[in-house]
């Protein structure tokens, strides 16, 4: 099984590992021995780690930001993760995410996590947050710019919804 970790996987990469769509962006890595407690299974605060490494590149490709001086500031309003099945040390796994409603400065985003199959994959977690966009210099809310509303709706399917 041909597998990249830390690059992003687009939907014929999610495909060939069994992950089904609509999911069209995925990250890939292994379970590290840091990420195991004490049962010596992946602790419950890695999956939220996971998902925000996921949401960096993500982010960036979908044009919610640049990250740069000007780019506006992130703020993770609400996370939740329901664990499915256990993981442990050294398994590979794909983490992957969508956006799946939007409003004027902040969305709804849904992951999920994934041991690779190409007979079909497994889940193991799923997801979701709502980020907020904030003006970098403290002038309240950012609007999600033009292009990364394109991109979430005709990459993910997100749905525009009313405030």
């Amino acid at each position: 099984m041909d597998l990249r970790y830390h690059t992003p996987l687009d939907a014929p990469a999610l495909r060939a590992q069994g992950i089904p769509a609509p999911w069209g962006f995925g990250l890939a890595d292994r379970v590290r021995f840091g990420e195991i407690d004490a049962l010596g299974h992946v602790n419950n605060t890695a999956y939220l780690r996971w998902f925000e490494s996921f949401r960096l590149p993500y982010l960036s490709a979908r044009h919610v930001t640049d990250y740069g001086p000007d780019s506006p500031r992130l703020v993770l309003k609400h996370a939740s993760c329901d664990y499915l099945a256990e993981m442990v040390q050294a398994m590979d796994y794909v983490v992957t995410g969508r956006t799946r409603a939007f409003r004027t400065t902040s969305f709804t985003m849904d992951y999920a996590v994934w041991l690779p199959d190409p007979a079909g994959a497994r889940q193991t977690a799923a997801g979701s947050a709502i980020i907020v966009l904030l003006d970098r210099h403290g002038n309240g809310r950012h609007k999600i710019p033009v292009e990364a509303r394109d991109a979430l709706q005709n990459l993910d399917g997100a749905v525009p919804e009313s405030a």
